[in-house]
């Protein structure tokens, strides 16, 4: 199979610096690419550290109705209670709290946007 990984994946966002403020000073994730686009716009790119797939953090009129919905996108992380206290110790806004389920542990957090994410224990990615 010629794919090979999944390279980026597009976050829909009303404000691309508060946004980017967020990603890098609030989850402290990497800053891949920064740069002009179009006439207003940036393609800005974000990268948890050590990962190989970008989060494009994109500002797009026709995109614009999907800005603070749920998204599709799950975080794992290994250590759930450690991951919960650093968010909140951030003032990251808490959308669902830790919670267990037959396949899983995990929590959900949204960003500026309103954008909610789910973060869940490896082994949760393990038992889905």
């Amino acid at each position: 199979m010629a794919i090979t990984r999944v390279g980026q994946i597009s976050i829909p966002v009303g404000d691309q610096q508060r946004a980017l403020d967020f990603y890098t000073q609030k989850l402290g994730w990497e800053l891949s690419a920064d740069v002009p686009m179009g006439d207003d716009g940036r393609w800005i790119e974000v990268r948890i550290p050590g990962a190989e797939t970008g989060l494009v953090l994109f500002a797009a009129d026709e995109h614009k109705s999907r800005i603070g919905t749920t998204s599709d996108i799950m975080f794992n992380t290994d250590d759930i209670e450690k991951t919960f206290a650093e968010l909140t110790g951030q003032d990251v806004e808490i959308a669902q709290p830790i919670t267990t389920e037959f396949w899983g542990t995990f929590f959900m957090f949204k960003d500026p946007d309103g954008n909610t994410f789910l973060v869940a224990g490896t082994d949760s990615a393990q038992a889905a």
